[in-house]
């Protein structure tokens, strides 16, 4: 199987690319980035246009920015893709749905398996605990662009489907009175190399429960990354995500 990566010269599509020649099936074809780079035989173009090569699947770790040319690129030549890029909005989510018609996108703010099954365990208990007060406190790098993280965005998306009339605070600068019930409070903490730590707290009388996923390493999200690649090179056509992956794996 080949792949092409898509913000190769960057920390994640390296770890990718170190992770993919780890295996015995996946092989990282060439990648695309912002200046084009051969890195020990493996070329990195600056468009998508230079690439004569076919792959079985892209994998893109490069930022919402490239989204466009990624999903070009994708319907022209009917290869299916892995988006793991975040910040998305409801234009490139449109975009995404859109191109889904016509080739496999596998999309998902976070790539680490384990944070999905968080997720999955974090809607049992909101059904279990409907009575509690809910906070999501999320821990990245001092380089991460956008706040809240797409993870949180996901947790918070996920406890949303058991309680659609949830309302997000995020922070609490300038509120005054007491915590409104129905409140589901997003936290973002910036600093120092710190992968990703998301924290789910139910807090009621007496008693609190805390659901917490520490990212150790990149390796998570480079693993995750290339099971999805696995996964949507069988597909034709479809938007497919997480919750699909591990169904196919349950």
């Amino acid at each position: 199987m080949k792949i092409i990566i898509c913000g190769a010269l960057g920390k994640m599509g390296a770890k990718l690319r170190e992770n993919a020649l780890k295996t015995d099936e996946i092989t990282p074809l060439c990648g695309v980035d912002i200046k084009c780079a051969d890195l020990n035989g493996f070329k990195v173009y600056d468009s998508f246009d230079k690439i004569a090569e076919k792959a079985d699947a892209v994998i893109d770790f490069s930022s919402k920015a490239s989204l466009e040319n990624v999903l070009s690129y994708c319907v022209k030549t009917k290869t299916p893709a892995v988006l793991c890029s975040t910040g998305y909005d409801e234009n490139d989510l449109a975009a995404i749905n859109k191109a889904s018609e016509n080739v496999a996108l596998f999309r998902s703010a976070n790539m680490s398996l384990g944070v999905n099954v968080l997720i999955e365990a974090v809607k049992f208990a909101a059904k279990k605990l409907y009575d509690f007060d809910i906070e999501i406190i999320e821990k990245h790098h001092n380089k991460k662009a956008d706040a809240p993280s797409g993870t949180a965005v996901m947790i918070k998306d996920g406890i949303k489907e058991v309680f659609p009339d949830r309302i997000e605070v995020y922070g609490r600068h300038g509120i005054v009175g007491a915590r409104y019930k129905k409140e589901i409070g997003i936290h973002a903490v910036r600093g120092g190399t710190i992968v990703g730590e998301h924290q789910v707290i139910f807090a009621g009388d007496n008693e609190s429960l805390t659901f917490t996923h520490n990212a150790e390493s990149r390796d998570v999200f480079a693993a995750g990354a290339l099971s999805a690649a696995r996964f949507i090179a069988k597909k034709e056509k479809g938007l497919f995500d997480m919750k699909d992956l591990l169904s196919e794996n349950a």
